[in-house]
């Protein structure tokens, strides 16, 4: 699980500080407030670490991934590209990771369960990004890769045990070639150290860290009224949501159960919607054996008749990818919904809430949310008074804008669900609308009376 998040220099971002991330983070706000930034940002790292290519610092995109920021000037804070870009992640460790002394393997030198990671980025005036330094923290040790005066990079650890990283035999000192893409280490680095080989479990940790974070948009696709599937078996929704079906369908063909009971994923999906007073009945068939074709039935009221998803209101194709990727995404994942609240009756907005606290609580998923949704707001508060979910294992920030800057404001949550320190306009101005009606009611009554 990621626990925590910074970032300087980016886009209207000059600096988050540390944002502390929990089993469900929601970023609240007006719109252009900088909160699609933070997510841009996961999904920048995540296909930067699926990139083919080792040498890209930083993969900004292309049409075909999740996220196409442009170029460095569209990235770096108020265009500035002298400027240069921090990224600071820390995370939980799904087991504890051990460095052994290459003398003695049977010597554990380091020992902990979790990991930090930096790195800085800048620009060449031919415009190709280069990584100035990155590090990792690790067992109260920092271990920095970082560009020397002369060109070159070289390596160095800090920390209060004195590790101290050892030429191999026969090596002369020498400067190391650049990082591999923004968070690991050149090959030269293990044949050069004796000891330097678990710097490379620790860039391994963080492609697992990324591999595992999952995106599903805003901008959700339409329902189709058939669905071609050939027994593909997704590692997602997608980030529209196209591939819903196709999950459903996989998970279908290899018997995956809810983890919680003996229901099918496709079973669970069904009662959520049905709790979720969308549809009565939910249902995958085959239009022909053996076409490879399938539709989505559904029946909306108990004695009513079956018709196919794309005769009924959007809410349902709509809310259909977030319930899906909630349920069939890996445990331990990371699952950024970006307004999963779009096209969703306020009652629904209310209930998604349940799915997300659902999801977090017996999946050991972890959700980060951007909304504007009061009603999914105002519900989970009711769920931490509850004691359905503890209120440090939600983080809730308040994006707002000042001076072309955003900043990121956490809410403070009690025990009992209250938001102690409510920002000014955070819901638009609700409680000024208020007053004025008010008033409005009082000079109405009063001109009657004359």
């Amino acid at each position: 699980m990621i626990t925590s998040l910074r970032v300087q220099s980016f886009k209207s971002w000059s600096d988050t500080r540390k944002l502390r991330l929990g089993k469900l983070t929601g970023f609240f706000g007006a719109n252009s407030s900088g909160k699609t930034g933070i997510l841009q940002l996961l999904l920048l790292l995540k296909q930067t670490a699926e990139s083919p290519d080792r040498s890209l610092a930083l993969d900004l995109g292309q049409s075909w991934v999740a996220v196409d920021v442009g170029g460095w000037s569209d990235i770096v804070h108020r265009h500035e590209v002298d400027k240069e870009l921090m990224v600071s992640l820390s995370w939980d460790l799904p087991r504890s990771l051990e460095i052994q002394d290459p003398e003695d393997p049977h010597k554990n030198l380091l020992s902990s369960g979790a990991l930090a990671f930096s790195t800085t980025i800048g620009s060449t005036n031919g415009g190709k990004l280069h990584v100035k330094e990155l590090s990792y923290f690790f067992a109260d040790h920092t271990f920095v890769f970082a560009r020397t005066d002369r060109g070159g990079y070289e390596l160095r650890a800090e920390g209060p045990r004195g590790f101290e990283f050892r030429k191999a035999v026969g090596r002369p000192r020498e400067a190391l070639p650049p990082p591999v893409k923004c968070y690991g280490f050149p090959d030269q680095v293990r044949a050069s150290y004796q000891n330097a080989g678990f710097l490379f479990d620790f860039a391994l940790a963080f492609e697992k860290l990324l591999g595992g974070v999952y995106y599903l948009g805003p901008l959700r696709a339409y329902p189709e009224r058939r669905y071609a599937w050939r027994k593909d078996m997704p590692w997602d929704v997608g980030p529209q949501g196209k591939l819903a079906v196709a999950a459903l369908l996989a998970s279908r063909e290899q018997g995956k159960k809810a983890c919680w009971g003996r229901k099918t994923l496709e079973g669970h999906i069904a009662s959520w919607l049905r709790k979720l007073s969308l549809v009565e009945s939910f249902d995958i068939r085959e239009v022909r054996e053996g076409s490879s074709l399938y539709e989505v039935v559904v029946q909306v009221a108990k004695g009513g008749p079956k018709v196919a998803l794309t005769d009924v209101g959007f809410g349902v194709s709509q809310i259909l990818p977030v319930l899906v990727l909630c349920f069939y995404a890996p445990e331990g994942s990371t699952i950024i919904l970006e307004q999963p609240e779009i096209h969703l009756h306020p009652s629904v907005q209310m209930g998604l809430a349940d799915v997300l606290i659902e999801a977090v609580e017996k999946r050991k998923v972890q959700i980060i949310v951007e909304s504007h949704s009061e009603y999914l707001l105002r519900r989970l508060q009711r769920r931490i008074a509850e004691d359905k979910i503890k209120a440090e294992e939600s983080r809730l920030y308040f994006c707002r804008s000042e001076g072309g800057q955003s900043i990121a404001e956490p809410l403070n949550l009690d025990l009992y669900g209250y938001i102690t320190n409510w920002p000014e306009g955070f819901f638009g101005d609700e409680m000024t609308e208020v007053v004025e009606m008010t008033k409005a009611a009082q000079q109405r009554r009063a001109r009657g009376q004359e």
